[in-house]
């Protein structure tokens, strides 16, 4: 039986400014290491990894739920032409429980990252898609 959701796993061409966006949602590095060698080849299915991988964690979050970034040394990570179409098939976004949408997109925008439209009302809900690290999207959802 699945008991919650564990973790994103997210491929980004810019390390830093991946964990800054992540940082800003107020995610926290808990670990910053080099996977490389046979057991993450086979595991991972990518010969000759080696990559960072950063875990992020929201601090008191329950249940837990971690964001890690990959940043591929090699081989060279293969961008997703179609990242910013949300209506092909596959992996579509992300999305996070906020308490206060306005105050967060206030902070996403001052430090220097985007939204991908306006919030938007809908159900009992306030929603806004944010322009993530590499394209992916980011949802950030305030129930009311």
């Amino acid at each position: 039986m699945i008991r919650s959701m564990d973790h994103v796993s997210i491929v980004v061409a810019d390390l830093e400014s991946a964990k800054a966006f992540f940082g800003v949602l107020g995610f926290e590095v808990e670990h910053d290491s080099i996977i490389r060698g046979k057991i993450f080849a086979d595991y991972m299915g990518v010969e000759g990894i080696e990559a960072n991988h950063v875990t992020m964690v929201m601090p008191g979050s329950s249940p837990r739920f971690d964001v890690q970034l990959v940043h591929y040394q090699h081989p060279d990570a293969v961008a997703d032409p179609e990242i910013h179409n949300l209506a092909k098939l596959g992996y579509n976004h992300v999305g996070y429980a906020v308490d206060d949408v306005e105050a967060m997109v206030d902070k996403v925008r001052a430090n220097g990252f985007e939204t991908r439209g306006d919030i938007l009302t809908y159900h009992d809900r306030k929603l806004v898609f944010l322009e993530g690290p590499g394209g992916v999207t980011v949802e950030l959802a305030e129930w009311h």
